[in-house]
C-alpha cells in the first residue's frame, strides 16, 4: 500500500480513481436494469437479433444506463489521458486538482441525470460544463509541456 506522502504528491490519480470507481457504478446499475428486463421483455439472445430487439423492446429506462456507461468511455478518456499525462509531468498544482475533481463531480452529475430523468437539455449543459472543465484541463497540459 502507498504511503500518504506518495499518494499526496499524485493527487491527479485520486480523481483518475473516482471516475474509473464511478464508472464501474454505472455498469453494475446497467446489469441491475437491464439482466431482469432481457427475460421480463422476452429478448433473444441470437447475436443477430439481440441489438436490434433491445432498441425496440427494453424501456429506455432501461437502457439508459447502458447509453450512459458508453459516454464514460468516450470522453473521459480524454480526461484519463490528461491526468495521467499531467502526472507524469509532476503537476500537483491544487488549481489542476480540483479542475480534475470537479470534472469527475460533473461526470457524475452527468451520469445521474441521465439514468434517472434523463431530461436532456439539462444533461447536456452538464455536459458542456464538463467538457469546458477538461478544456481547462488539457489546456494546462499544454502550458507544462510547451511553456
Amino acid at each position: 500500500m502507498s504511503s500518504p506522502l506518495v499518494i499526496g504528491s499524485k493527487p491527479l490519480l485520486g480523481p483518475l480513481v473516482g471516475l474509473s470507481l464511478w464508472t464501474f457504478a454505472i455498469e453494475g446499475l446497467l446489469y441491475w436494469r437491464r439482466t431482469p428486463a432481457l427475460a421480463k421483455y422476452n429478448i433473444d439472445f441470437d447475436p443477430e437479433k439481440v441489438k436490434q430487439e433491445k432498441a425496440t423492446k427494453l424501456p429506455a429506462f432501461v437502457q439508459w444506463p447502458a447509453d450512459n456507461f458508453n459516454n464514460l468511455l468516450e470522453q473521459p478518456t480524454q480526461f484519463y489521458a490528461a491526468v495521467l499525462a499531467l502526472t507524469l509531468l509532476n503537476v500537483n498544482d491544487k488549481i489542476t486538482t480540483r479542475m480534475a475533481w470537479g470534472y469527475v463531480g460533473l461526470r457524475v452529475i452527468h451520469s445521474l441525470i441521465h439514468v434517472s430523468v434523463n431530461k436532456v437539455t439539462v444533461r447536456f449543459g452538464v455536459w458542456v460544463s464538463s467538457s469546458f472543465v477538461l478544456l481547462g484541463i488539457t489546456t494546462r497540459l499544454a502550458q507544462e509541456l510547451w511553456m
